[in-house]
Formats: C-alpha cells, sequence, structure tokens
C-alpha cells in the first residue's frame, strides 16, 4: 500500500496556487507526476499525493519543481479568485474515479491533439525541405542547361567560322587553280599559234623565191656571184607531234597537278624538323624522329595507354607539324578520353593538312571526317556529325559501317526534330 502525503503545505494568490509536498529521497528520474485542470497527481513510490483542485487551473502554464526531498507546484488559475480551500470537499470514492478517469481521458486527448500537432508540424517540415531542395535542385539543373547551351552555342559558332574560312580557302585555292590551268591553256595554244605561223612563213618564202628566180634567172645568179649566198633550201614540212596524256581527260578535269602539289607537300613535312626544343637534349636519336614517335604512340593506344600516347604524339607534332597522321591519330586518343573539342580540332587540322585531295590521302580523310563526325554527334550536335559523315561516304561510297552509322544519325535527326514539334 502506497503512502499517502498529507504534511503539505499551500498557500494562493488570486492567479496562482503553491503547494509544497516533502518527499523524502524524491528525484526527477523517480517521480510522475499527473496533471490536468482539475486534479493533481504525484507518485513517488512508496509515496502518493493526489489532490482533488477546488477549481480549474492552466495545466499548460503550472510548472513543477523537484529538489531538496521537496517537490513544489507553482499551478496557475483560470479564472482570477481566491479559493477557500485547495481541494474540493465531499468527494466520495465514485466521484473520484469519476475524476480520475475524466483526467485520464483529457490527458489522452491532449496527447493525442500534441502527437497530432507534431505530425502535422513534421510533414510541414518535410513538405517545405522536399520545396526547397527542388528548388535548388531545379536551379542547379536550369544552371546546367544554360552551361550545356551556351557551349552548344559556342561551338556552333566556332563550327560556322571555321567552315566559313574553310569555304572561303576552298575557294580561294579553287580560284588559283582554275587560273594557273587558264594561263597554262593560253601559253600552250600561243606556241602552236608560233609554230604554225612559222611554218606558213616558211612555205611562203619559198615559194616567193621560186617565183622570182624563173623570172629573173640571170639577175638572180649574177647576184649570187657578187655577194657568195648559198643556195635557198628545198620546200618541205615540218611534222609537229605532242607527247600523249596518261589520262583520257580534258585537262580541266585531270588531277595531275593536284598530285604533283600532294607529293611536293608530301616531301616538305619530310624535311619540315624543328630541333630547337629542350626535351631534345635527353632523348636517343631515334627518338628525335617524328616516325619514330608515331609508331611507339600507335603502340601505346593499342594498349589502351591514351595519355601516354597523345604525350608521344604531342612531341612528334613539335619535331614536324606537316603530318596528318599524327594530328589524325591524336584525335582518336581524344575520342577515347572524351575529349571532344580537342578531338574535333585535330580532326579539322589533318583535314587541312590533306589538301589537295587525291586518291593517296582519301583513306586519311576519309578518318578524319568519321572521327570529327563521331565528336559531333558525342557532343549531340547530329547535324554536323551527318555531314562529316556524307562527306567520308564521297570517298567511300561502298562503305556498308558508315552507311549503316549515317543512316543512325539520320533517325536521330528525324526523331529530335518529330519531338520537337
Amino acid at each position: 500500500m502506497p503512502l499517502h502525503v498529507s504534511n503539505y503545505s499551500w498557500q494562493q494568490t488570486s492567479t496562482a496556487v503553491f503547494i509544497s509536498v516533502p518527499l523524502r529521497g524524491v528525484s526527477v528520474r523517480d517521480a510522475d507526476v499527473f496533471c490536468t485542470e482539475n486534479y493533481l497527481k504525484v507518485n513517488c513510490p512508496p509515496f502518493l499525493f493526489e489532490v482533488f483542485l477546488y477549481a480549474p487551473i492552466d495545466d499548460e502554464s503550472s510548472k513543477a519543481k523537484i529538489g531538496n526531498n521537496t517537490i513544489v507546484f507553482t499551478l496557475r488559475k483560470k479564472e482570477a479568485a481566491m479559493w477557500e480551500t485547495l481541494s474540493l470537499s465531499g468527494v466520495d470514492k465514485e466521484m473520484m474515479q469519476r475524476i480520475r478517469e475524466k483526467s485520464i481521458l483529457q490527458a489522452q486527448e491532449r496527447a493525442k491533439e500534441a502527437m497530432e500537432a507534431k505530425a502535422v508540424a513534421r510533414r510541414e517540415d518535410q513538405k517545405y525541405t522536399l520545396n526547397v531542395m527542388m528548388k535548388i535542385e531545379e536551379e542547379e539543373r536550369k544552371k546546367i542547361e544554360d552551361m550545356k547551351e551556351n557551349e552548344r552555342i559556342k561551338a556552333t559558332k566556332e563550327l560556322e567560322a571555321w567552315k566559313e574560312c574553310q569555304r572561303k580557302a576552298e575557294e580561294l585555292k579553287i580560284i588559283q587553280r582554275e587560273e594557273k590551268l587558264y594561263h597554262q591553256e593560253k601559253q600552250m595554244e600561243e606556241e602552236r599559234k608560233k609554230l604554225k605561223h612559222k611554218c606558213l612563213t616558211g612555205n611562203s618564202a619559198s615559194k616567193n623565191l621560186a617565183t622570182k628566180g624563173r623570172n629573173s634567172e640571170n639577175i638572180f645568179f649574177e647576184k649570187l656571184k657578187e655577194d657568195s649566198i648559198p643556195a635557198p633550201r628545198s620546200v618541205g614540212s615540218i611534222k609537229i607531234s605532242f607527247t600523249p596524256r596518261v589520262f583520257p581527260t580534258a585537262l580541266r578535269e585531270s588531277q595531275v597537278a593536284e598530285e604533283e602539289e600532294w607529293l611536293h607537300k608530301q616531301a616538305e613535312a619530310q624535311r619540315a624538323m624543328n630541333t630547337d626544343i629542350p626535351e631534345l637534349c635527353d632523348l636517343k636519336e631515334e627518338e628525335k624522329n617524328p616516325e619514330w614517335l608515331k609508331d611507339k604512340g600507335n603502340k601505346l593506344f593499342a594498349t589502351e595507354n591514351y595519355l601516354a600516347a597523345i604525350n608521344a604524339y604531342n612531341l612528334a607534332i613539335r619535331l614536324n607539324n606537316k603530318i596528318p597522321l599524327l594530328y589524325l591519330n591524336r584525335a582518336a586518343c581524344h575520342l577515347k578520353l572524351k575529349n571532344l573539342h580537342k578531338a574535333i580540332e585535330d580532326s579539322s587540322k589533318a583535314l587541312e593538312i590533306l589538301t589537295p585531295p587525291v586518291a593517296d590521302n582519301a583513306n586519311a580523310r576519309m578518318k578524319a571526317h568519321i572521327r570529327r563526325g563521331t565528336a559531333f554527334c558525342q557532343l549531340e550536335l547530329y547535324v554536323e556529325g551527318l555531314q562529316d559523315y556524307e562527306a567520308a561516304l564521297k570517298i567511300d561510297p561502298s562503305n556498308k559501317i558508315v552507311q549503316n552509322d549515317a543512316e543512325k544519325i539520320r533517325n536521330i535527326i528525324q526523331g529530335t526534330e518529330v519531338e520537337s514539334k
């Protein structure tokens, strides 16, 4: 049986009640305090303190302080008034039980409301947090999209500028080539006219001399005797034969000039060596050869050591920057490492060197177009990529792999256009 505490003391004001309950050995951990607006209970085994309050209190603003073997309650009255007693008088057991049950129900309802309010507050906090995170993610996504769009616009502008430069350079080369061919044809025509005129002049002079000899034979012989001039040569004809052409095509359609220009460029490329490099002093003789470095880079590429292969190609290019295969192979390494802009730059440089377009460099030009087109497609610039694949197909129309890849790119472009509509 618990020991009911009766030696408590209380005081009051018009707005508050102060109760002091002495409990030996009481602690915060052991004391169980239950308070509602009409009921106050403290259970601290073996002690029990229970009071049925005279009037309602505001239990939410009321406080309890435990210390020095005492519990001090500060209860705030709902209505400002002075109580006649602390507890109700004339309360029987049945009424006490009803008050207890009512207090417990009130406490349960209040706890339920508090839990619901806490759950609502937690949901609101989660909702707010989710909205903030979504807003941050949206801003990040928009930032990334803007960066991608700016990069795409920048790449497109650079590509358009490069294409314009290439177009002007091609036009200038075509004009220069046509002027050169025109001057050659004009020079050949003038030579033909000179030869024809010389033949006609020789025939006319022979005929005039023969006629004059028949009309004034004596005078002519006298003049010959006086001047000792030899007799004129007999009339004849000069036959002219031209060297037959190797290609049965018109001069304007022939690629002889382009082939000669390409061979001249290849010869110059072999002689174009830059030896003013500080790193060369530590290298062996064979390591100073661009061809040796190119083969070394190819072997490193085969072992998937792409960074080392790029270093080999870089040194080879510093030694000789006129070998197109060095740029072409370095573009393949950049493709493997997803350095797409550098792959486009190296492929374009290789195509710039691989001019004029002739049969000897057709395979290299096709590889350069394919690698640049692949880089464009990985940058989602499918229209530019398709242009390079179509240029490769013009060089080798029977290549099935390039045909299939070009068809895939066309399907992607058509699908993208359908979605955008």
